[in-house]
Parts: C-alpha cells; sequence; structure tokens
C-alpha cells in the first residue's frame, strides 16, 4: 500500500527520525490556517506547498511551489489542488491533487552550505538481506545517478536477523563526506530510518533528498513510503490510511469482489485460476501477438458469479478486444467452471461485445466441453496452448481487419 508524503512522514518522525515538518489541507483556506500554525511553532518564514500524490516527480511537473507570505500560500494552494498532476509516473491521464501538504521551509541561511542525499530502504531478494542504498547525489532521479555516475551509488546489506549494525550506520555517515556533528545526526538518524521500515513492515522507504541543514542538522524533506499488503492486519493505523483515489478503480472494485486483479496496459483480457497459470497466459498472449489488458486470478471457486464479475471488471477497459479465460481443474472442477461461464455469459446478454476465447483443462475436462457447446453461447473453446494462442491472433486480427 503506497501512502501520501505526509503519511510516510508521520511513520518515521513516530520513529524518530527528524522530517521536514508541516500539514496537509484540502482547500486554499485550510492551506493558509496550517501555514500560521507552522509559523508559530517552528518560526519559518516561508512555505512550501506540495501536492500529495501517488507520484515522483511532482517538483518538475508543477506541483511543488514555494510560499513567501500568506498571500502567496493561499494562491499557490488553489493553484495546485484539483489540477491533474502529470509525471512520468502517472502516464499521460495523471493525477487529480486533493490534497496539499504546507510545509515549512527548511533552506536557511547559515554557517555551512544545505547538501541533498539520496537514502533508501528496501528488501534484496537474491541477497535475502535488507539493504540501505545511499548517494551523496540527492535531490534528483536515482536512475539518472546511476546512470551518469554509478560510483556514487553505495550499498549497505543488512542481515535480518542482527538489524542495522552501529558500524554500518556510521559507514553511511562516512561515505556521504560527513563529519563533525552532521555525522553524528547522520547515524542516529539511519537507525531511525532503518527502525521506522522494520516496525512498518515497510517494502520502501525511500528519502529524496535528506538534508543537511546550513546548520548540520539531518531531515527527511521528502518521503515514499510503500507498506507490504500481507502486513496490514498487525497496523490497522496504517491500513486506515488508505486512498482509494489514488488507485486505479477497476482494481478497488476486484479487491472489494474478492479477485486478484492487476491492470496493465494491452489489449487481451485474460481470466485464470492461479498465478503460475497467469503467468504462462500472458506469456501466451504476447506470443500471439497481443498484449495482456491485465492479471485476474479468480482463484479455487470460479463458480458463475466469480465469472461474471471478472467478466464485468475485464470489460470495464476500453483497450480490451478479446477474452482468454484459462483455467485449470484441479480445486474446482472444469464442468463447474463452463457452468458458470454460461451462466455468466446468458447474464450478461447484450454486455459482452468482445470475442471470447475458453480453454478448460484438468478435472471433467471433457465435460465442460460438452456443455459449452451444448449451451449455444458464441464463445470459441479450445484444448491445447498452441491453439489459445492461435485462436487469439486470429480474433484480433479479424478485429483489426
Amino acid at each position: 500500500m503506497n501512502l501520501h508524503e505526509y503519511q510516510g512522514k508521520e511513520l518515521l518522525s513516530r520513529a524518530g527520525v527528524r522530517v521536514q515538518r508541516g500539514y496537509v489541507a484540502s482547500t486554499p483556506e485550510e492551506a493558509v490556517e496550517a501555514a500560521k500554525k507552522l509559523a508559530e511553532e517552528t518560526g519559518t518564514r516561508y512555505f512550501v506547498i506540495k501536492a500529495q500524490v501517488h507520484a515522483g516527480g511532482r517538483g518538475k511537473a508543477g506541483g511543488v511551489k514555494l510560499a513567501k507570505n500568506l498571500d502567496e500560500v493561499y494562491e499557490k494552494a488553489k493553484e495546485i489542488l484539483g489540477m491533474r498532476l502529470v509525471t512520468p509516473q502517472t502516464g499521460k491521464e495523471g493525477k487529480k491533487v486533493h490534497q496539499v501538504l504546507v510545509a515549512e521551509d527548511v533552506y536557511y541561511p547559515g554557517p555551512s552550505e544545505p547538501e541533498e542525499y539520496y537514502m533508501s530502504v528496501m528488501l534484496n531478494r537474491e541477497k535475502a538481506s535488507d539493504m540501505i542504498m545511499y548517494s551523496p547525489e540527492g535531490g534528483m532521479n536515482i536512475e539518472e545517478v546511476a546512470e551518469r555516475s554509478p560510483d556514487k551509488i553505495f550499498v549497505e546489506h543488512i542481515d535480518p536477523a542482527h538489524g542495522l549494525q552501529d558500524f554500518q550506520a556510521r559507514r553511511i555517515a562516512f561515505n556521504l563526506g560527513l563529519k563533525g556533528q552532521a555525522f553524528k545526526e547522520m547515524v542516529k538518524f539511519v537507525k531511525n530510518l532503518y527502525k521506522a521500515y522494520k516496525d512498518n513492515d515497510a517494502k520502501l522507504v525511500e528519502i529524496n533528498p535528506v538534508l543537511k541543514t546550513s546548520d548540520d542538522k539531518i531531515l527527511a524533506v521528502d518521503s515514499k513510503v510503500v507498506i507490504d499488503d500481507n502486513a496490514l492486519f498487525r497496523h490497522p493505523d496504517i491500513a486506515a490510511m488508505r486512498d482509494i483515489r489514488e488507485e486505479n478503480p477497476i482494481e478497488v472494485e476486484a479487491k472489494e469482489a474478492g479477485l486478484n486483479y492487476v491492470a496493465l496496459d494491452g489489449n487481451v483480457g485474460c481470466m485464470v485460476n492461479g498465478a503460475g497459470l497467469a503467468m504462462a497466459t500472458m506469456d501466451l498472449i504476447k506470443q500471439s501477438g497481443g498484449e495482456p489488458a491485465n492479471f485476474l486470478d479468480v482463484g479455487g471457486t470460479a463458480d458463475a458469479e466469480r465469472v461474471e464479475k471478472g467478466f464485468r471488471i475485464i470489460l470495464k477497459d476500453p483497450k480490451v478486444k478479446a477474452i482468454l479465460v484459462n483455467i485449470f481443474g484441479g480445486i474446482v472442477r472444469a464442468d463447474r467452471v463452463a457452468q458458470g461461464i454460461v451462466d455468466a455469459y446468458n447474464n450478461m446478454k447484450g454486455e459482452i461485445n468482445v470475442p471470447i476465447i475458453v480453454r478448460l483443462q484438468g478435472t471433467n475436462a471433457d465435460k465442460a466441453k460438452e456443455l459449452i457447446e451444448k449451451s449455444g453461447i458464441p464463445v470459441h473453446f479450445v484444448t491445447e496452448f498452441k491453439e489459445a494462442a492461435d485462436k487469439v491472433k486470429e480474433v484480433l486480427e479479424a478485429r483489426e481487419g
């Protein structure tokens, strides 16, 4: 589950990580009140207005603006709220901004120059360890840094059984070129950042930039936090932070229906049971010249209700030109799935306007074929994988022709 910047900072702050302080607002008036409160608490003279969407690259897209007084806070918040922010991570359709974070200005003058770093904590599956990736080149896409200056990317591997060791935190501060008070601050920052990652069952905690202020404080100016969905039962407070406005509405509907669905960019919808078969089915679609439009696993109870919900969800995507149903009857009998397809099709008469290819194998596959053929519904029943691929290719070419 993705969190907004202000939500991620709340979790970081609980773990002792120093963060850029701020308050969230949904209207320009609330933004002004937030700025007043912030000024009283921190003494900040300037304010940063940040769009709160689940995407990076907000600054370049016009979603981050500096305000030098309360009038500008109102105007900048008004400009950002309601805008459709388009970044490389949102796609061309962009995301509507419903909230802004009014944050303190942390780039104030002092005895030294501010410096920006990059830091993230995540799991390294290959090494079966946690890892902290960091760089002295903060404030820009880490991919650009890796391409231009790979020597500026450092990685610290952490044994989950023992956790982050003191010498590792010190090595990170040393590699970032810090000394004195800033060095001590960074050691503390790294320890607390890793604590936040572990305590909240995060899949990713990314801070870009981590800032050394002009008076040698170390703090998180931004935050990207992704929580492991499988651990949310342990964190009801975090689960309550979910913002479904930021999620694909079709995926939200599928989740509520108990279906495992992930939207993709292709033209062939697929309905399967089991993740492994789903992967193979998507490969089959690509080999046939198509592109998978989704991952949809109906699970082991592919009855008429679930099949119908699956069809309705797939057909919400206007890019879908054909649907491939590929189900193996193991836990569930193939003839039961076939009856579900027949019932769903009859319930949706007039709503299904794309060709459907059905491949059912496993228990009672022969009965499933007989059932579908006797039903008279206009679906293409196939037996082999190659047959399915050829039929997908055939129906796509017919629609394009």
